[in-house]
């Protein structure tokens, strides 16, 4: 094993003899991530986040080891904790241990215990900065580890999730520092959340089971960008796509955009293949497994696996069993089966790899100049929830635009003027 040194950081791994395996990946994500290797190389120089404690709570995959590479080049102390039990790169933890120096917590699989264990030490890093995918490190703080609260700064938020609990506590007047929500950036959510979460969903769902899409009867369950971007790509494998919303504009967006729409009761009783992608808790329902044909396959790519209430598949069935090796097979007392992927857990992430390199490119860089935002304005800011500066934002687009080798024109002078004038008309 090709360490850096043998004084590795306080870290919990499964295996340190997989460092140069991780190394090797996250090498390769970084050739397709050009944006945030740009912002490497002058945090390299710059040192923008000189001393500063970050504390991160992320999907441990290659793509995040090449953000909290680029934090660590900028100076800062970076400790690393995984979102998701189920999400985590084993071999990309080690590399991070023993190849980068980077404090790391993660095991794939961790049980409940070890996951809230994870978060403790990554907070007791004591962090000026956190970095959420979820919502639960700063949730943690507010509730369970509030003597560390002082000392924190600023914080980014990741994904759609973790918005909405942040915004719930801005709400609430019960958040205790500022927050930028990264997930809000149109170079994240235009990209990361419609092009990654399309792409990568179905990516794990064919690996758990070598299903053909093509024909098969799916119904999405949310038409917000992720459930856009899945709802794009399986109506281009050929699928019959079913639209589920409780929004009436998202829902009139996906009857324009060709798709069937229709209550989940009715979605129920015709869907062979059900993806939740909405956020919110027990979106399928014990009414809606009693409708499923036999053989129905349920699967979740929202963040947190509450969107599937399996506490009532449970009691629905009379056994269960594993069929493929993210494949639970539920036996109803009928003798109907349910197939639920990966335990219920982010599909994308648990059955396959997560989002292309080049689409976190983008969501990752805003990760890297938000923190780099918090750090010199923080005394500027409220204890609120705050989206993206616009420079950054369109800093990354032309940053990414670059990097794909694309020119766009510029506004001239005269269009600039008329733009910004109210005195032109007709």
């Amino acid at each position: 094993m090709n360490t850096m040194s043998q004084n590795l950081p306080k870290h919990d791994i499964k295996d340190p003899n997989l460092a140069d395996a991780g190394r090797q990946r996250i090498e390769w994500a970084d050739r397709h991530m050009p944006v945030i290797r740009l912002i490497r190389e002058r945090f390299e120089r710059e040192k923008p986040l000189k001393g500063l404690r970050l504390a991160a709570c992320l999907h441990v995959t290659t793509e995040t080891a090449n953000l909290a590479r680029t934090l660590k080049a900028g100076g800062g102390e970076v400790t690393l904790c995984a979102s998701n039990p189920l999400s985590t790169q084993d071999d990309t933890a080690a590399a991070l241990v023993c190849c980068y120096g980077i404090s790391t917590f993660a095991i794939r699989g961790e049980d409940n215990d070890t996951y809230y264990r994870h978060l403790h030490d990554a907070l007791s890093s004591k962090p000026q900065i956190t970095l959420d995918d979820g919502a639960d490190l700063v949730s943690n703080l507010h509730q369970k580890e509030t003597q560390w609260l002082d000392g924190v700064m600023g914080g980014t938020e990741e994904t759609t999730t973790g918005v909405i609990r942040l915004n719930s506590m801005a709400e609430e007047g019960v958040l205790r520092y500022p927050i930028v929500a990264v997930n809000d950036a149109l170079t994240k959510h235009l990209f990361d959340n419609r092009y990654g979460t399309g792409q990568s969903t179905l990516d794990g769902i064919i690996r758990a089971t070598n299903l053909l899409l093509a024909g098969t009867r799916i119904a999405i369950c949310g038409y917000g960008w992720c459930g856009k971007g899945v709802a794009s790509r399986a109506k281009g494998h050929g699928a019959d796509v079913i639209i589920v919303e409780v929004d009436p504009t998202r829902a009139l967006e996906a009857v324009m955009d060709g798709f069937r729409v229709m209550p989940l009761a009715e979605a129920a009783k015709v869907g062979t293949l059900f993806i939740t992608v909405t956020g919110n808790k027990h979106v399928l329902r014990e009414e809606h497994f009693r409708a499923m044909s036999d053989g129905a396959i349920v699967a979740n790519s929202g963040h947190f696996n509450v969107e599937i209430d399996l506490e009532a598949l449970e009691r629905l069935s009379k056994s269960q069993r594993l069929v493929r090796p993210l494949v639970r097979e539920y036996e109803m007392e009928d003798g109907r089966r349910i197939c639920v992927l990966a335990d219920g857990r982010l599909v994308n992430l648990s059955a396959a790899e997560g989002h292309p390199a080049s689409v976190m490119d983008m969501s990752f860089a805003n990760q890297a100049l938000a923190v780099e935002h918090i750090s010199r304005e923080s005394k500027n800011l409220s204890n609120k929830v705050y989206t993206v500066p616009v420079e950054i934002d369109r800093k990354v687009a032309r940053l990414k635009l670059e990097s794909l080798g694309v020119s766009i024109d510029q506004l001239t002078p005269e269009q600039d003027r008329y733009l910004k004038s109210w005195t032109e008309g007709t």
